[in-house]
């Protein structure tokens, strides 16, 4: 069981800018529909309620306070017009600020940061919603970030961050994270200007180079479809686990792959571990990954054909379509608020998906990739088997 203790809002701290008004680009446009990116990091901190109450949360309020300084628009909402001949837009105003809510659980704090297979409705007792609201212009305003503080007495503390995929990717909220992590550890944002100032966010859009009209293209379709409240996917009748591949067994896969494809120089750690966690899912006409990653592969580091994007990834997403939340290169596990390295993460957007795993580097084995998945029990328990054979056979 879980009790809400309290619910506030946390405004940026004096100093930053009173307004930030940003358009939203092709790419930010591209995630307008796309459901919340949950997370949540727990930390092995044993503490009493009263030390939690009265030393912990108002630091992480303050800390959090000064962090939004940096991170504007975080403080801010997705503005999306009654008239949709105009484009929507990311904006901050003095005064607006991020929902926190302070909770208490009785939960059992060590199966919920345990590896093994755990119902998955549970973890939504930890996690915030982001509100959306209407003007009086008729204008909706989405909320683009919210948190929750859940105490779990005597074992630890439970971080939840919600976020609107179009406030930012993976990086840029690792990003925020790590900035508010080492504001609540060192009691001020003096050492984050000096180790992390250069990777503080820049918010011109002006650097973003497409030829003009692309933001239109991705417009028109995306206003085809109406902005809806974010909601959980409950129930979702599945439990999560978590798979970690270590170095030893990340090199058994490549071994095994180029063994079997001598014509190959290199292959990613990350190619190695999606195509064993495909296998094991065995999803029938997977002869699609080869052009999801071609696609991929071919606008990455440019955008060149931007245009048509969509017209080139829509058909995929049709089919059958297994997602990655995360990255190989992202750490949240070393993000340290004052207690040390997290304990676990766990990433609730994937109980949205049909096919779908996050990914992280792994908090327990350095050099090693963490996976989390979302399943039904009985998919879950065929997965496990075919994952442990699959490594041991590599």
């Amino acid at each position: 069981m879980t009790i809400l203790l309290e619910s506030c809002q946390i405004a940026p701290a004096p100093g930053g800018a009173a307004e930030l008004s940003l358009p939203m680009t092709f790419i930010d446009i591209f995630w307008l529909h796309f459901h919340p990116i949950r997370r949540l990091l727990f930390y092995e901190f044993p503490c009493s309620k009263a030390y939690f109450l009265e030393t912990l949360v108002p630091k992480l309020k303050e800390s959090l306070s000064l962090a939004l300084k940096h991170y504007l628009p975080l403080a801010g909402n997705l503005v999306y017009p009654s008239n949709t001949e105009k484009k929507p837009i990311i904006r901050y105003v003095a005064g607006e600020s991020v929902s926190v809510s302070i909770a208490e659980s009785a939960n059992d704090f060590d199966n919920l940061v345990g590896n093994h297979a755990r119902d998955a409705d549970q973890f939504y007792d930890f996690m915030p919603q982001l509100q959306l609201t209407t003007d009086e212009s008729g204008d909706k305003l989405l909320q683009l970030l919210a948190v929750q503080v859940t105490l779990f007495p005597g074992r630890g503390v439970c971080i939840g961050l919600t976020n609107h995929h179009s406030a930012g990717d993976a990086n840029s909220i690792v990003g925020f994270l790590r900035s508010w992590a080492s504001i609540s550890k060192h009691g001020g944002d003096e050492e984050l200007l000096i180790t992390q100032g250069e990777s503080l966010p820049l918010f011109d859009r002006s650097l973003i180079k497409v030829r003009p009209g692309v933001d239109s293209i991705y417009w028109n379709y995306a206003k085809e479809i109406p902005l809806q409240p974010p909601s959980f996917p409950l129930p979702t009748n599945r439990v999560r686990a978590t798979y970690v591949l270590n170095q030893s067994a990340i090199k058994k896969l490549k071994d095994a792959v180029l063994s079997r494809n001598p014509g190959l120089v290199h292959t990613s750690s990350f190619v190695v571990m999606a195509a064993h966690i495909w296998t094991c899912l065995w999803i029938p006409g997977h002869v699609w990954i080869h052009r999801y990653l071609e696609i991929t592969l071919e606008t990455a580091y440019h955008t060149d054909g931007v245009e048509n994007w969509l017209t080139e990834v829509g058909p995929v997403t049709q089919s059958r379509f297994f997602a990655v939340s995360g990255s190989a290169r992202v750490d949240l596990y070393s993000t340290d608020f004052g207690w040390g390295k997290a304990r676990k993460l766990e990433t609730l957007t994937i109980d949205g998906e049909k096919y779908a795993m996050s990914l992280c580097k792994a908090g327990a084995s350095e050099g090693g990739l963490e996976v989390g998945l979302s399943l039904p029990k009985v998919k879950m328990d065929a997965f496990a088997a075919a994952f442990a054979d699959g490594i041991k056979g590599s």
